[in-house]
């Protein structure tokens, strides 16, 4: 086979072409593994973190769970920082 590439194409195209194959190679690998990492960190999650796609598989029960946590979690970090004796910020306005 190598008798009929170097018939066909000039002496010199085929060094070329066997020394950018390799790179194009683990480019392209490259590319697909982010493109890859890329479209699982960006798909549609719910405020709990969860995809939204684990809800069609049938885990609706432990998303209603996991809602309610972090419905809780939001209402513990709504509270006032204030000390015994202090006030808050919005008490004096």
């Amino acid at each position: 086979m190598g008798d009929f590439l170097s018939s066909v194409l000039p002496p010199g195209l085929i060094d070329v072409l066997s020394a950018l194959i390799p790179p194009v190679v683990v480019g392209s690998v490259f590319c697909a593994f982010v493109i890859q990492l890329l479209r699982k960190e960006m798909a549609p999650r719910r405020m709990d973190g969860s995809l939204v796609s684990d809800d069609e598989t049938g885990e609706s029960g432990a998303g209603d769970k996991r809602s309610a946590e972090v419905q809780e979690a939001g209402a513990a970090n709504e509270t006032p920082i204030a000390r015994d004796g202090e006030r808050s910020e919005s008490e004096g306005r």
